[in-house]
């Protein structure tokens, strides 16, 4: 299931509404020495850094970045490399956007619109990718269908009964608080509006609105209070609408045991060898169905073409595989997913979803060994619940190991949020952590990049992360092509910037803790380094 990072959002926004009674390595080029003694940024962004800023440099920008830009410039310049297929599995992507329609994958093998399987993969018109849920998209999330089907046995139903109890209780608490604020901001807007005897305002004329009316007071407060969450009233509007919508779908879908979102399939998803469902389209079909467009252009937008995003790697195809809904994904359709894309020739998987149950995760594990004997790494997104993988009672599938045992392949790297600001709050306070379950972090706060329809936008979470490292692999891959899926995972991680300072996690001080135990490697992903390692491993010169 893809999260929208609303924790945090929930958290500021119901602190402010209190009336609502809210219940290193030698080879790295910037040792750790240097990072642990670069300034915090004091100024604000500017709005080229905000759409940029995971590719900026750490050291001379001061902000969080992977030194993508860096890479580039001091690095890549104009070598030429290998053309990297890197698939994402995810909803569907917009394959007409203006960003990405020059870099995706085509299947020369195929023959569009004849309904035929002319390469024989056993896919019919699958042009640039597969479409595993048809045309589906709203879905339950595992636990409901859990007690829907009574899957596993009464202990695992237990659990997921009580969950699905509390979290569809929280839902609907969180939905009606949304819908309140909504309310209170609209009452405010409209009366600052008839004050001014404006139908648009900017944050000036509110902070220059003197009166001794108590209730005009108490509007102005609120509108006060919501610039410290969005630069405009407008955003503040649009952004509370999302949240009332995103509990909306979990009441109307993801926790509700009697909806039945894979009919329009066809299949048994319960049963790994019906197969022959869904179809070679794996467009976006949804208005809001934009996940995957986003991942897409985080790691492959077309570079320096003058539109809106820059991907991390250039020399990339995209190949689209819908197989995540708007809830949580099947294991059948991420079993299939990952062996489509490693039998048609990626050599990088992303997944930026992940779920807390997984009935047939055996079905999922085999096709993560499949694609480490193809030669293929893995990258997934940590999760958005804020916590420790690393505790048995918070599990995050897909994973490579279970009950932090042995890793069961070694082609899987798992990525956690960084935000945008250097320091004891630069982790993502919705990210997932966990010093055996996570691999590395990457810049997965507010990510500028592509939706559908042409346009852009800001979206947060550990999928947004995950792509970023998926960019820095296929980068490796694409300039030393000889380098295995497990050598990479290793550069990626090894070649890192670390920092001994302490961070706040889930967004309580409390369970703050030294940045290099909260990850495998306690480091954030860095491309410039990246690379480096990388030359120095081509020549033999270093040996993971």
């Amino acid at each position: 299931m893809k999260l929208p990072a609303f924790k945090s959002l929930i958290c500021l926004v119901f602190a402010s509404f209190l009336w609502f009674s809210c219940g290193s390595t030698v080879l790295v080029s910037t040792p750790v020495e240097n990072i642990d003694s670069v300034p915090l940024k004091i100024s604000e962004l500017t709005e080229a850094e905000k759409k940029n800023w995971g590719h900026l440099d750490l050291v001379s920008d001061t902000i969080p970045g992977m030194s993508v830009d860096k890479a580039y410039n001091e690095i890549i310049g104009n070598r030429k490399g290998k053309k990297i297929i890197v698939a994402v599995v995810d909803s569907g992507i917009d394959l007409e956007h203006e960003d990405l329609d020059g870099v995706l994958w085509t299947n020369k093998g195929e023959k569009p619109g004849n309904n035929k399987d002319d390469d024989g993969n056993g896919f019919v018109d699958d042009i640039h990718g597969y479409n595993f849920l048809g045309e589906s998209y709203n879905e339950q999330l595992e636990l409901s269908r859990i007690l829907k089907l009574k899957l596993g046995d009464a202990g695992l139903q237990a659990r997921a009964k009580a969950e699905q109890e509390s979290k569809s209780g929280e839902a609907q608490q969180n939905k009606q608080r949304y819908e309140q604020i909504l309310q209170a901001v609209k009452n405010a807007d409209a009366a600052v509006k008839n004050y001014l005897g404006k139908d648009s305002y900017e944050k000036s004329d509110v902070m220059g609105i003197k009166s001794e009316d108590q209730e005009l007071q108490q509007q102005l407060a609120v509108l006060k209070q919501m610039y410290s969450f969005e630069e405009s009233i407008p955003d503040v509007i649009e952004t509370l609408n999302g949240g009332v919508k995103y509990f909306t779908e979990q009441l109307n879908y993801h926790y509700n045991i009697s909806f039945d979102g894979r009919e329009p399939v066809g299949d048994n998803p319960y049963d790994i060898m019906d197969l022959g469902y869904g179809n070679g389209n794996p467009d976006a079909r949804f208005e809001d169905e934009s996940h995957g467009t986003h991942v897409a252009g985080i790691i492959a937008a077309e570079r320096n073409n003058g539109l809106g995003a820059n991907g991390v790697a250039n020399n990339v195809e995209i190949m689209s595989v819908r197989a995540v809904p708007n809830g949580d994904e099947y294991d059948k359709d991420i079993a299939l997913a990952l062996r489509y894309a490693a039998d048609n020739g990626a050599k990088i998987i992303n997944c930026s979803f992940g779920k807390s149950y997984s009935p047939n995760a055996e079905w999922v594990y085999d096709a993560i060994k499949y694609a480490a004997s193809k030669d293929v790494l893995i990258v997934h997104a940590a999760g958005n619940d804020g916590s420790d993988l690393d505790d048995p009672n918070n599990p995050n599938y897909p994973n490579d190991q279970v009950n932090n045992g042995p890793e069961m392949a070694d082609n899987v790297i798992t990525v956690g949020s960084l935000e945008q600001k250097y320091g004891s709050e630069m982790v993502s306070t919705f990210s997932n952590y966990g010093k055996i379950n996570v691999d590395v972090f990457a810049p997965g706060g507010k990510i500028y990049s592509t939706i559908n329809n042409n346009e852009y936008d800001f979206q947060g979470g550990t999928s947004m992360a995950a792509p970023a490292v998926a960019g820095v692999a296929a980068l490796i891959r694409s300039y030393y092509p000889k380098l295995s899926a497990p050598q990479v995972k290793k550069i990626i991680m090894e070649s890192g910037l670390s920092t001994k300072s302490s961070v706040v996690l889930d967004g309580n001080v409390e369970k703050a803790k030294n940045f290099d135990q909260i990850s495998t490697s306690g480091k954030m992903a860095n491309a410039f380094n990246a690379l480096i390692m990388a030359d120095q491993v081509s020549k033999g010169k270093l040996n993971l």
